[in-house]
């Protein structure tokens, strides 16, 4: 074999259907498009969606029906029977740090774990346990969520569950204390509400306690600053008394001070005024009258 002997293979090449160049050439005249019609002329393409005119499909469909809760809570959900299925496999941990003859605790379960065997996907999603399944071992479980049956199959079994409380406001910034002013999610069960009821009336009782102490506080404080404003008034009562009550022939001390005070204005006007020269009577003429006219 030589270089000019290599051909590609058999049908992996295929030459270009040259069309409209004639009868003779087999695609003439029309070329393969057949005989008139919206495909025959050039641009009369049809998008894949159009159906000849009529409503298509896209606009027949149901619109606005229905309703969806935009406030709804997707859960990832397990079965308490899947838990126990793999609890009789061994593929949880035991606690083994208790001596000899101790009995085990019960076997912890999170999300973590249930995601590490397989069962939550994802733990971007809260947790609960539903009631499907039977369940003998005892367990202590931890989840956002339980379903009733599931809470009284794991309890019956010798475990306990451990609800999530997620907090229904934003929490303080790092250093500050807002404790007064938050307010956590109500309790699911019955033991905690009664926890928060008792936490909340501690509460009130301690905050009337304190206004009390502050009030008390305030009322003292106000008193300490009245008391020279109380002396004073009584000096000035002291003064201002009426004369009635004075004993006759004394002078109040305020009448004495201002006895002492006044200076009588006939001597100062007798020791400080002088009497003026008479000035010469003049005539009716202007002159002055001579000792021979006198």
């Amino acid at each position: 074999m030589k270089l000019h002997d290599l051909r590609p293979a058999d049908g992996s090449r295929q030459p270009r259907i040259r069309v409209g160049r004639g009868i003779a050439a087999g695609k003439g005249k029309t070329a393969g498009r057949g005989t008139k019609g919206q495909k025959a002329r050039a641009g009369g393409s049809i998008p894949p969606w159009f159906e000849g005119g009529q409503t298509p499909l896209h606009m027949r469909i149901p619109k606005l029906r229905g309703f969806k809760n935009r406030f709804k809570i997707d859960y990832e959900v397990v079965n308490v029977g899947a838990i126990a299925a793999l609890a009789e496999r061994g593929a949880f941990e035991v606690d083994t740090t208790s001596g000899k003859g101790a009995k085990a605790g019960p076997i912890t379960i999170n999300q973590d774990i249930l995601r590490a065997v397989g069962l939550v996907r994802t733990l971007n999603k809260p947790l609960k346990i539903l009631g499907s399944g039977e369940l003998s071992t005892p367990l202590f479980v931890v989840a956002d969520a339980f379903t009733a049956s599931a809470r009284t199959k794991i309890e019956s079994a010798g475990g306990s569950v451990n609800v999530l409380e997620m907090p229904s406001t934003p929490l303080a910034a790092l250093g500050v204390d807002d404790s007064a002013s938050r307010v956590a999610r109500e309790p699911r069960t019955a033991a905690g509400r009664a926890a928060a009821d008792t936490k909340g009336k501690a509460r009130i009782a301690r905050d009337a306690d304190t206004a009390a102490i502050a009030s008390e506080a305030a009322t003292a404080a106000a008193e300490k600053a009245s008391a020279p404003a109380k002396a004073s008034s009584k000096a000035a009562r002291a003064q201002t008394a009426p004369a009635e009550a004075m004993p006759e022939g004394k002078a109040s001390p305020a009448e004495a001070e201002s006895e002492a005070e006044v200076v009588p204005t006939e001597a100062v006007t007798t020791e400080t005024e002088t009497p003026e020269p008479a000035e010469p009577a003049e005539s009716a003429e202007g002159e002055t009258p001579s000792g021979d006219d006198a």
